[in-house]
């Protein structure tokens, strides 16, 4: 099956050739991969990768990458957070016709970010559209959106580690 998914990282100060960079990736095998460098210090890779499962997809990726740039620091992986348009854009309605959905029905799923935009894991969305019965939702998709979410949530949890980490109690 193909999985179409993007993995963004952070670079090392150090790696500043672009040239030498792309050269690099494609030879560890990201050569499936589109690469953006529109953020400096951060480089994401937009794969079409096929696998015998997401995880698959996903971690070989991954490989590649690290054996590439072994000191790049994955950042996020998409899809995975999504406003009200791409949830619509693949339900294969319009934005207010979800918006109508989102307002009449107590079973909507919950947004992860609620602010302006709001945003939503699409994991969730997918289940939820699916359960409705009129949206199709491909299986390389909510595949891909499920082992999205599992990878940035490890990355939150980590970065909690560090930043938050849990006192213990002193007797």
């Amino acid at each position: 099956m193909m999985y179409n998914f993007s993995l963004i990282y952070r670079l090392p100060e150090k790696l500043t050739e672009t040239d030498e960079l792309i050269e690099t990736l494609a030879e560890a095998g990201c050569d499936d991969a589109m690469i953006g460098l529109g953020h400096p210090g951060r480089i994401a890779l937009e794969f079409d990768r096929e696998a015998n499962s997401a995880m698959d997809a996903v971690n070989s990726a991954m490989r590649d990458v690290e054996s590439a740039l072994p000191d790049a620091e994955l950042i996020e992986a998409t899809p995975d957070l999504v406003g009200l348009t791409e949830i619509a854009e693949i339900a294969g309605i319009s934005r207010q016709a979800l918006r109508k959905l989102m307002q009449s029905r107590h079973d909507f799923p919950r947004p992860a970010h609620c602010g302006n935009p709001s945003l939503w894991h699409l994991a969730p969305m997918l289940d939820w559209l699916d359960h409705e019965r009129r949206y199709e939702v491909t299986e390389a998709l909510r595949a891909i959106s499920q082992q999205t979410l599992r990878l940035n949530t490890q990355i939150q949890n980590q970065q909690a580690q560090i930043y938050a980490p849990q006192q213990t109690a002193t007797a």
